[in-house]
């Protein structure tokens, strides 16, 4: 997205500001500058679709480590010691990330692990 101008931001504060492209008060009149379509700079949006989500597990005051260490291993399929390290994680660091993978599996995953009364969100890696 191109922003525009400083002068063209300043310009819409309000409908008493702005005549014609110009401003009328504050600071005196300023000329607009136009923008062709060879001077945007494209954006590769692509580049942040390659990034992985992640599924985040954050420490509430409400589960038992044992739970939490339970849901680790029926959901993701972890072994007792790696289901272990991640609820450690989420107890003293306040938060673990347990999956990875793109946007839908990540929500998913979230929406599965709420239903198990977990606290989780999920970010872009």
């Amino acid at each position: 997205m191109v922003r525009p101008p400083p002068c063209i931001r300043r310009c819409f504060a309000g409908p008493s500001d702005c005549v014609a492209g110009r401003r009328t008060r504050n600071n005196g009149p300023v000329s607009v500058a136009s923008v062709s379509p060879l001077d945007v700079e494209e954006v590769d949006e692509a580049v942040d679709d390659d990034r992985p989500w992640v599924t985040i597990v954050w420490n509430d005051p409400i589960n038992l480590m044992s739970y939490v260490t339970y849901v680790f291993q029926k959901l993701f399929g972890y072994s007792r010691p790696k289901a272990t390290e991640l609820m450690l994680d989420v107890h003293h660091k306040g938060r673990a990330s347990v999956a990875t993978g793109t946007r839908e599996e990540m929500e998913a995953d979230a929406e599965r692990l709420h239903a198990y009364g977990l606290w989780a969100t999920i970010a872009q890696d």
